[in-house]
């Protein structure tokens, strides 16, 4: 589904990603692990094309993701991907309830079909209860599973989440990998999750290890 080939970046003379080649399958959660600094953000930020590299191509199916214009790449985003970071990025004037539906209407989909669908993930979440509350009155661990509702609004292909655990305690952190689980079973949306912590990553059906810009 998700193909990078020599995919090369750097920062400053600092070669950060180093010829790296990566294919993701359909329906596939993988997590990427290794230390600080080795290059793991990097990557999923060009495979979700967050990010451009110096060299390489990414294709999502036939896509070759580098030939499409900025406008076309935020809908093919927005259409294709879903994101979640280790700060939630929720947006502290908005429901929980709105806070979903926000990529589903930037899509112009159907505004009541939306609204429906947010509610359903929101009570597959546990959060039935706390659909009208805005961020400041939820736990970060509810906030946390708000940004994942938001992220599987529009049905993606594939979720990148960059250390989605980050800032969880272990009880949360455990909980919201068991979401994950459960969420790509049940629906058969890829991930990939960037991470640090090696028992969480177990979770996944398959692990990838870097170490200065390359895949061990």
């Amino acid at each position: 589904m998700l193909k990078a080939e020599n995919i090369t970046k750097k920062f400053n003379n600092i070669t950060v990603l180093n010829q790296v080649n990566i294919t993701l399958e359909k329906g596939e959660m993988v997590s990427l692990v290794g230390s600080s600094g080795a290059g793991k953000s990097s990557l999923l930020h060009i495979l979700g094309s967050l990010d451009t590299p110096d060299s390489g191509k990414v294709w999502f199916e036939d896509t070759d993701i580098s030939k499409l214009s900025n406008s076309e790449l935020a809908q093919f985003r927005n259409a294709h991907m879903g994101f979640i970071f280790q700060f939630h990025q929720l947006l502290p004037e908005f429901t929980a309830l709105e806070n979903v539906c926000i990529p589903g209407w930037i899509g112009g989909r159907n505004k009541n079909e939306v609204e429906e669908r947010a509610a359903s993930l929101l009570k597959d979440l546990g959060l039935q209860d706390r659909v009208t509350h805005k961020p400041t009155a939820l736990s970060g661990g509810e906030q946390q599973r708000v940004a994942v509702a938001r992220a599987l609004i529009n049905e993606p292909a594939i979720v990148f989440a960059d250390e989605p655990t980050g800032n969880l305690d272990s009880t949360n952190a455990k909980e919201l990998y068991r979401i994950f689980k459960t969420l790509n079973q049940k629906t058969g949306t890829a991930f990939l999750i960037v991470t640090h912590n090696e028992e969480l990553a177990a979770f996944a059906d398959r692990t990838i290890k870097m170490k200065d810009g390359q895949l061990l």
